[in-house]
C-alpha cells in the first residue's frame, strides 16, 4: 500500500536534508522527486544566487510563490522546499489542505555541522554566518512547526528519515478517511 492520495511536501531550515531523504523517499515510493530551487532555476534560466544578485531576494520570492502554485497543481511528487518558502504565509497556502506538508527538524548544531562548508546559499555568504544562520533557525523554527502537518526528527540517516516520513504522512492520510 503507498501514499498517493496527494503530493509530499517537505519543509525545514536549509541544510535539513530536503533534497536527500526527499529522493530517497521517491526511490522508495514510486513517485517523482522535485527540488523547488531547481524548479526555479530552470524556469528562470539561472541559478538562485544570480536570481538573488539581479532581483533581489523579493524577486526571488515572488518567483518562488509561482512555484509554490504550480507545483501544488501537479500530482506525485516529493517536493523538496526552499527554505525560505514556508515563511510565507502566501506559500503554505499554496499546499495547506491537498498536500502533505512536512517539516523534517533538525536541530541547529547538527544544520550547522553539515553546512559548515556551504558555499552555494546566498543566505549564508556572510562573515557573521554562525550568528545568521542562528537568528534565522529561531525566527522560522516556529513557522515551520506551524505550517506543518506533519513533524518529523531528521537528524536519523536520510533513508530511516524517508522511511519514517512515509510512515507518518500514509497514518495522516488514513486519518482523513
Amino acid at each position: 500500500m503507498g501514499i498517493n492520495m496527494n503530493n509530499i511536501i517537505l519543509c525545514g531550515f536549509m541544510g535539513c536534508g530536503k533534497s536527500t531523504v526527499g529522493k530517497n523517499i521517491a526511490r522508495k515510493n514510486g513517485r517523482k522527486f522535485l527540488d523547488m530551487d531547481t524548479y526555479i532555476e530552470e524556469k528562470a534560466g539561472m541559478k538562485v544566487s544570480e536570481i538573488f544578485e539581479k532581483y533581489g531576494e523579493d524577486g526571488f520570492r515572488n518567483m518562488e510563490h509561482e512555484a509554490c502554485l504550480e507545483i501544488a497543481e501537479m500530482k506525485d511528487l516529493v517536493v523538496a522546499s526552499g527554505g525560505g518558502a514556508f515563511t510565507f504565509e502566501r506559500n503554505v497556502r499554496a499546499f495547506k489542505g491537498k498536500d502533505t506538508i512536512v517539516f523534517l527538524d533538525v536541530p541547529l548544531e547538527v544544520i550547522k555541522n553539515r553546512l559548515k562548508n556551504d558555499k552555494t546559499r546566498p543566505l549564508l555568504q556572510r562573515p557573521d554566518k554562525d550568528k545568521a544562520m542562528k537568528e534565522l533557525f529561531e525566527k522560522r523554527y516556529p513557522i515551520y512547526n506551524d505550517a506543518a502537518d506533519v513533524v518529523i526528527a531528521g537528524q536519523n540517516t536520510p533513508l530511516k528519515t524517508a522511511y519514517l516520513v512515509m510512515e507518518m504522512v500514509e497514518a495522516e492520510n488514513n486519518k482523513c478517511f
